[in-house]
């Protein structure tokens, strides 16, 4: 099984790797994109990625992921800035890539609402820059914030303020109103800024976006202010009053209130018109000035909106139809093996630099060792056989800013005398035998702690927001004191101190970028961080396959470390009690399972995890608040024609009420919602004895009628 395999003829096993390998390729690539603003692959490969999990998801609904990347929005914000919680969360939107998806999307909205008649939606250019919340009280702006990971962004309200676009004081606005929009830089600007850049000696910026977030997160707001951004506001966040009846009338109302709006958002009456328009924007892409990388389109009446709601990651009234990629030639100079936390080899192709819509690049993924060799897991053909080689003239495809991939080769320039490239079976890292599993389309360096690059990204990981978070002890400080030997493990943190004695703050208060202060903070938030939730720890162990929600799962089921630790110890992979219990979670599968007990088993894995356990208190979990909910905890399964709400709003419902909402009755199922025309499960209810009641009954039951 490869990248390059069709969902559709993926066995159930192969989809469970693939989408364990999907998880992780995408939580790499939202860190780098979101929080570093130092994007690693394409928008269109990124696009790509989460289109194959999405059908693989699909195909196989059971196996998705608890760190499922279909509910991932953005990534963590920055350690450098203080933290802002949005009141309403920044969600992102679900991707078109074809007529066909807009049509699906419009007749999904129709669908959920149960109505035939056309839908009116705006339409409006996707500006490809950095999301910010704009927060104002009494027609003042008070805060200013980047999206983050949707529900936590980074407060960069001085900055925000040095932006001409924005205004500090609306008038006749509501009394507290969150305007929402794009910062963004002009193509001019860019070009003009770089040029000064250059002459200075300064850094300067591969395209307009990361230009545009470069100067938005400068700690100095003086420095934004020299930057030329610039605003569209297109939404709004919490409001104490409504500003329209329509997405619309909103948006005119944001114009006048002072905000730059975008000229070419338009009302379409149907489908047809909503195609035209987004025609007629990438006809005059080129000339715009500015970044787009797409058309959204917005149901527009608002009350449709509200009923419509949100999936938990995007909302239902809104997608975003993405333009085509972009390709290029250029000649591959080298290819390069990089190690990561898990000991992947990945393979990244050096190329002699070319513009490609626009921006210079030089750099691009070959994904791994059968992309290379011209084929997929199982032998079969891509690009028709041809492999890659050093020295090949190859095609670069790109979609926005980030590194591209290289797409295909031109045999025809071939150099004499080149070689097809032997993927290494060595890890030059460490120089551990990197092997290849079955199943497994990459291969990895079997160093384990020994491997320095697996060392530090663990270690990376270990002190990142979602695990440890231990403020000043970021990527840059981990690396300093790695290859310092001030440590080599996650306990070695919690020791520091003790080990080096009186003398540890002297050593580092006089290391370069350390003073006194900074040094005796890093070890107050260390010591901070000795009592700390179990998920958090679970998810900082760095355990293949488990990401934070999956944490969360663990830690909600077992309650404690010492529960936690005894079962997996206690498990053997496919039999015993225990094994059955861990799999029976809501969410794990055996991958991930075999990952954990895996890890477990591992005598120095093991050890390592006991140092540091010593050095902490790990809290229990606390679990959610559904206190008074008559179904929390319950499966519910919904069958026959529901007449009052659509299957849909009856799913969210009961979901947002704590309950688990099955497609089929089983021994498990607590409750059954049946509406006329209900047949076979129905009886199934019957026999099995499980409580069935009418929809009526369902809308007394959760208070809702």
């Amino acid at each position: 099984m490869g990248r390059d395999t069709a969902p559709e003829e993926l066995s159930r096993e192969e989809a469970r790797a693939e989408l364990a390998r999907l998880s992780a390729e995408l939580a790499r690539a939202n860190a780098a994109y979101h929080t570093e603003d130092a994007p690693e692959i394409t928008d269109a490969e990124y696009d790509a990625l989460k289109r194959r999990n999405a059908a693989i998801e699909a195909r196989f609904p059971d196996l998705k992921r608890a760190d499922s990347p279909s509910d991932v929005v953005g990534a963590a914000p920055s350690e450098t800035f203080s933290k802002v919680r949005h009141r309403v969360r920044m969600l992102s939107l679900g991707n078109a890539f074809s007529d066909e998806d807009v049509a699906d999307f419009a007749k999904s909205v129709g669908r959920y609402l149960g109505r035939e008649a056309p839908i009116a939606f705006t339409a409006e250019p996707k500006i490809d820059g950095l999301s910010l919340s704009l927060r104002y009280e009494g027609g003042r702006l008070v805060q200013a914030a980047t999206r983050g990971d949707g529900q936590e962004g980074e407060n960069v309200t001085a900055n925000a303020r040095t932006i001409s676009d924005i205004p500090d004081t609306l008038n006749s606005a509501p009394e507290v109103l969150e305007v929402r929009g794009e910062v963004y830089m002009t193509h001019a600007d860019f070009a003009a800024l770089n040029e000064r850049q250059a002459e200075q000696g300064g850094k300067t910026f591969a395209n307009p976006r990361n230009a545009a977030a470069g100067s938005l997160r400068q700690l100095d707001a003086e420095i934004t202010r020299s930057r030329p951004l610039r605003f569209f506001a297109y939404a709004w966040g919490e409001v104490s009053a409504p500003l329209a009846d329509t997405q619309m009338g909103a948006i005119e109302r944001l114009g006048a209130l002072g905000f730059s709006t975008n000229p070419l958002t338009r009302v379409c009456a149907d489908t047809d018109e909503m195609l035209a328009h987004y025609r007629d924007i990438e006809s005059q892409r080129a000339t715009l000035g500015y970044d787009i990388d797409g058309v959204v389109y917005k149901v527009d009446d608002l009350t449709l909106q509200e009923r419509l709601g949100f999936r938990s990651t995007t909302p239902r009234w809104a997608i975003a139809h993405k333009f085509p990629a972009e390709l290029a030639w250029t000649r591959l100079e080298a290819i390069d093996i990089q190690v990561g936390r898990t000991g992947a080899l990945s393979p990244v192709a050096r190329l002699s630099p070319v513009t490609v819509g626009g921006v210079v690049v030089s750099n691009a993924t070959l994904h791994n060792e059968d992309y290379i060799a011209g084929q997929d897991a199982n032998g079969q053909p891509i690009r028709e056989g041809r492999d890659i080689r050093v020295g090949d003239w190859v095609q670069v495809y790109r979609a926005g800013d980030v590194i591209p991939k290289i797409a295909d080769v031109d045999l025809s320039q071939r150099p004499d005398g080149t070689k097809p490239y032997a993927f290494p079976t060595i890890c030059p890292e460490c120089g551990s035998e990197a092997v290849r599993e079955e199943g497994d389309a990459v291969r990895r360096c079997t160093g384990g702690l020994i491997c320095p690059a697996q060392a530090v990204e663990k270690l990376k990981h270990f002190v990142g927001r979602s695990a440890f978070d231990i403020e000043g002890l970021g990527s840059k400080q981990v690396e300093q004191f790695y290859r310092d030997d001030w440590i080599a493990e996650p306990a070695d943190i919690f020791t520091l101190k003790k080990r080096y004695g009186p003398g540890c703050l002297t050593q580092l208060k006089n290391r370069e970028g350390w003073g006194e202060k900074s040094a005796e903070n890093l070890f107050d938030a260390i010591d901070e961080r000795r009592k700390i939730a179990l998920n958090r720890v679970i998810f900082a162990l760095g355990i293949r396959h488990v990401g934070e929600a999956a944490a969360g799962l663990l830690a909600g089921h077992y309650g404690t470390w010492e529960a936690f630790e005894a079962a997996m110890a206690g498990a053997e992979i496919g039999e015993g009690a225990a094994w059955d219990d861990l799999n029976a979670i809501d969410g794990v599968g055996k991958v991930m399972a075999a990952s954990v007990v895996t890890a477990f088993h591992q005598e120095a894995e093991r050890a390592s995890m006991a140092r540091l356990v010593a050095e902490l208190d790990i809290q229990e979990v606390r679990r959610p608040d559904t206190e008074g909910s008559p179904v929390a905890g319950k499966t519910v399964v919904f069958t026959g024609t529901l007449e009052k709400m659509t299957r849909a709003e009856a799913k969210a419902r009961a979901e947002a009420l704590g309950a688990k909402v099955s497609g089929s009755v089983s021994a498990k199922t607590d409750l059954l919602v049946a509406g006329p025309g209900a047949g076979s499960k129905a009886k199934k209810a019957a026999d099995l004895g499980i409580e069935t009641i009418d929809e009526d009954g369902w809308l007394d039951l959760i208070g809702a009628s």
